[in-house]
């Protein structure tokens, strides 16, 4: 049992997304979540997960009929290991991932290098906020839309039981290299958890 959701006999919500005992910031993306940004916005051209772990959101992305590149900088037995995207020239039309979140304004910088027309991070929807992202990233390269979820999601670490659920806020942040300057605020229909879990 994984007892990092489990407190006297109960389970906690996931307020915060704690490392998992292998070190990594390692939390597999519920395939709905991912369901609901290739069900809004469109991809043309390759795309790369570029922190794909073990293939739970490169898996889904296959149902976009594009090309997928997947890598990662750990080896989860999924992908190219061993690639640090925050730290190389490979270049792909389109990156979509679920970054480390204490490395998520260099995911930014380095999506912003390497994809040559969208890039796409799931995100709390919390990094809206803050000074130096205000003054660097929401100033200078503002992403072009933002999908709310409206449903929770749940995150856990690899094979943890699941009980109990989220407490926090999530969107995907789409930079569009087509309509960069001001960003469009949406709103992801619910129903995804349901039909996709």
């Amino acid at each position: 049992m994984d007892m990092t959701y489990n407190l006297n006999g109960g389970y906690k919500p996931t307020t915060k997304r704690f490392a998992d005992l292998r070190g990594a910031d390692f939390f597999p993306t519920p395939a709905w979540a991912t369901h609901a940004l290739i069900d809004n916005e469109q991809f043309k051209g390759d795309i790369w997960e570029s922190a794909c772990g073990d293939g739970a959101m490169s898996k889904v992305l296959q149902n976009t009929g594009q090309n997928i590149i997947s890598s990662d900088l750990f080896d989860r037995g999924y992908g190219e290991a061993n690639i640090d995207f925050l730290n190389t020239d490979r270049q792909a039309d389109n990156i979509i991932t679920n970054p480390p979140y204490n490395a998520a304004e260099g995911f930014v910088k380095a999506g912003l290098k390497s994809s040559n027309k969208k890039f796409a991070l799931l995100l709390r929807l919390a990094f809206l906020e803050g000074k130096n992202r205000q003054e660097t990233i929401f100033t200078n390269t503002p992403p072009s839309r933002v999908w709310v979820f409206s449903e929770r999601i749940t995150f856990y670490p690899k094979d943890a039981e699941r009980k109990g659920s989220g407490t926090t806020a999530y969107a995907w942040f789409v930079w569009d290299k087509s309509t960069f300057g001001k960003t469009e605020l949406c709103w992801i229909p619910n129903g995804y958890k349901a039909k996709y879990s």
